[in-house]
């Protein structure tokens, strides 16, 4: 009987120790295991990266600071210079300034339309109202508290401003001798003239315009005709505009600062009547 108890402890001694063995090996598998895992993690972080950094590239953001401090997406840019290049380009046929210019000052000025003076008053470029202006505006902080800002119907209105505004006034008049396509000089010479305070607002525009290759869409000179409104120095210091539809003697007088009855004496002119494409001396 014990020796059968014996057998009986033996054989349950020798099972156990058996046992035993795949327990070591089970050790080793997970280290294999273990490695392979972290290869293939490593080839999921990376492929999902280079993804989500294509798809991001329309959702970058940068702030844009002019009239107004806002911070817009570059999707929202690119849609704005869709939406303007057009009256952009064809107010540099008729007036001579590059387009790239106007976009780049439009989309700063502007907040790329999403500015508070451009959402209320249709107003791209930060004009202000000046002694001239008779027409509706509103109050907008800018360098003093509550300014007078012109007010549009529609932000082409504020396109087709921007370009008398620049060609009406004698202080641009070296603008249009620069190049039509030299974006670089047109931004410097903007600030030179006084356009705007900020003193780097050229460099401003001038990251615009290569950031969207807003150059793209500026024309030769040779086929830009120079603004029928422009006001034109000669060698007496004389000055001459071009009248274009709505301009009546006395929107001139208000304009260039001169009495009706001294523009009827500079131009010989008897009676108060003007016709599209007529000169009138103005100082």
């Amino acid at each position: 009987m014990n020796y059968r108890i014996f057998i009986f402890f033996a054989l349950v001694f020798l099972t156990s120790c058996t046992s035993q063995k795949p327990v070591v090996r089970t050790t080793k598998k997970p280290t294999y295991t273990s490695r392979t895992a972290s290869t293939t993690a490593t080839k999921r972080t990376t492929v999902p990266s280079t993804t989500k950094s294509k798809s991001s590239e329309s959702r970058e953001t940068q702030v844009l600071e002019a009239t107004t401090s806002l911070k817009v997406t570059t999707e929202v840019v690119l849609q704005y210079i869709d939406d303007f290049k057009d009256i952009a380009i064809d107010n540099m046929r008729q007036h001579g300034i590059p387009a790239s210019i106007t976009l780049a000052q439009g989309i700063l000025e502007s907040g790329a339309g999403l500015g508070s003076l451009s959402m209320r008053a249709n107003n791209h470029f930060g004009i202000k109202c000046h002694k001239e202006w008779n027409g509706p505006s509103v109050r907008h902080d800018d360098d003093s508290e509550q300014e007078c800002f012109r007010k549009y119907d529609h932000p082409s209105e504020s396109y087709r401003d921007h370009s008398l505004f620049l060609t009406s006034r004698s202080r641009y008049s070296s603008l249009f001798s620069l190049p039509s396509t030299d974006y670089v000089a047109w931004a410097k010479g903007l600030k030179a003239a006084g356009y705007a305070t900020d003193v780097k607002y050229p460099d401003k525009l001038i990251s615009l315009i290569e950031r969207y290759k807003l150059y793209q869409y500026d024309i030769a000179s040779d086929s830009v005709k120079r603004s029928p409104n422009s006001v034109v120095s000669d060698k007496n210091s004389t000055a001459e505009y071009v009248v274009v539809k709505g301009d009546t003697l006395y929107s001139l007088s208000k304009k260039f600062n001169i009495s009706v009855s001294d523009l009827k004496k500079k131009n010989n002119l008897s009676s108060d009547s003007l016709s599209v494409g007529q000169k009138i001396r103005v100082r």
